[in-house]
């Protein structure tokens, strides 16, 4: 497993981290624990040492499950959680008062059995909070050893800004794949000139991309792809046009679908780390394949003709 720094942060990860997310929260039924932990192990065993986790992931059961799962390896890892939301809970409002933040650090490093948060994201901008108040308070937990690092999660330009001149920021997070790419615009120039890491979250569509999904998936109850427009069956039946082009890249260079999507991310910039997600460990050991594939001159051309000429359905 090649690494990776996060911006100029002095952070370093391994290429490819690993989203967990999807193993107790947003995709159907969580992950049975037995199943979740041996494919972290697995992870681990394969060089992955970047984790991403959020107090709303469950909530709390996915930061559970990383503490007692990474525990005998913690040393060797970087573990990224999240602050935010009202109580933990994603739908209920957006909450980064100062009190908040560190109850959350504090409950989290709890959960994560760990005497530090490697990396502390804001999981969302909350407008009711000065970001200079945010960016002071993990300020202050690092200062008291509690959090290593500071990150941002969907900022934008302006906010990425003001925090960073309170509290270096390390990495951003925010969706960048394939099929959204609007970070390109503004964000990424921007993250480049403060020496910012980025984090793409969804790098593989969610899912789509992998082309494990068609018009005729059917996705659980609680699956939240259900209620996300670019999922509608009328935009994955437009979309597919995207995962055909994408596929027959793949064909040529004796590769799949999901790795050349997650090789031309990391092909962008050397300070890019996607984390892509999974239950599985062949789709685990599928996407870590993606770190080794070289896609030439010739590839990415294709590629950009296909994103040039295909307009994708949905909003994401």
């Amino acid at each position: 497993m090649q690494s990776r720094e996060l911006g100029n942060s002095g952070l370093r990860v391994s290429a490819l981290g690993l989203g967990c997310m999807g193993l107790s929260f947003g995709y159907g039924p969580a992950t049975e624990t037995r199943a979740a932990t041996a494919l972290l192990h697995a992870a681990v065993e394969q060089g992955v040492t970047f984790f991403d986790t959020a107090e709303a992931y469950g909530p709390f059961r996915n930061e559970e499950l990383l503490g007692q799962a990474l525990a005998p390896y913690r040393d060797q890892l970087v573990i990224a959680t999240k602050f935010g939301f009202k109580d933990g809970h994603s739908d209920a409002g957006l909450d980064s008062r100062p009190e908040r933040i560190r109850a959350v650090a504090e409950a989290s490093l709890q959960r994560l059995k760990t005497d530090r948060i490697d990396l502390f994201y804001q999981h969302r901008v909350d407008p009711n909070v000065p970001m200079e108040d945010v960016a002071g308070t993990v300020r202050d937990l690092i200062a008291e050893g509690k959090v290593k690092h500071f990150g941002l999660s969907e900022a934008g330009v302006d906010n990425i800004r003001r925090a960073h001149a309170v509290q270096p920021v390390a990495a951003l997070q925010s969706e960048y794949s394939l099929w959204w790419r609007e970070p390109e615009q503004d964000v990424l120039p921007v993250l480049e000139e403060l020496g910012i890491g980025f984090v793409p979250f969804s790098p593989l569509g969610k899912g789509f991309l992998t082309g494990a999904i068609n018009v005729d998936t059917q996705f659980a109850a609680d699956d939240f792809r259900n209620s996300v427009p670019r999922f509608a069956a009328e935009a994955r039946q437009a979309n597919q046009a995207l995962v055909e082009r994408i596929s027959a890249i793949a064909t040529a260079k004796g590769a799949t679908p999901a790795q050349v999507v997650l090789a031309w991310l990391l092909s962008r910039k050397p300070w890019i780390v996607p984390i892509p997600g999974t239950t599985k460990l062949h789709r685990l050991q599928e996407n870590l394949g993606a770190v080794s594939l070289q896609l030439d001159a010739d590839d990415l051309q294709q590629i950009g003709d296909a994103l040039d000429s295909i307009a994708i359905v949905g909003d994401r």
